[in-house]
């Protein structure tokens, strides 16, 4: 079975498949061209129903996740990589992962759109 990944080719949408290949899980690419607002579209936010990407379904399971930082600690967890058991550990993971999506990230964000 495999990982079906619902994405663009923004930094955000990049992320999952980078994970995906360093974790060795097998994976689908399904393009979600965000130009042509095909995030709105019924079928995908069945899926991710904040009409953004990046998004997957574990075919395993039929599970839906949405949210970078979600499939990140969800893959983390399916894996057995990147994402500790031990709690100390996994709380070091979580604050950067945070960091990332709450700081990091987004200035990354502003900075492209407003230079371009």
């Amino acid at each position: 079975m495999s990982i079906e990944l619902y994405t663009w080719g923004t930094p955000n949408g990049k992320k999952i498949s980078i994970a995906l290949e360093e974790m060795g899980l097998a994976y689908n690419v399904h393009p979600v061209n965000i130009g042509k607002d095909e995030q709105f579209a019924p079928s995908f936010l069945k899926i991710s129903p904040n009409n953004k990407i990046p998004a997957i379904v574990d075919t395993d399971n039929g599970l839906s996740i949405f949210e970078s930082g979600a499939i990140l600690m969800y893959l983390g967890d399916k894996s057995g990589r990147f994402f500790p058991k031990e709690l100390s550990r996994r709380i070091k993971v979580n604050e950067w992962l945070m960091w990332q999506m709450g700081g990091f990230g987004p200035m990354l964000g502003r900075a492209h759109q407003f230079l371009h």
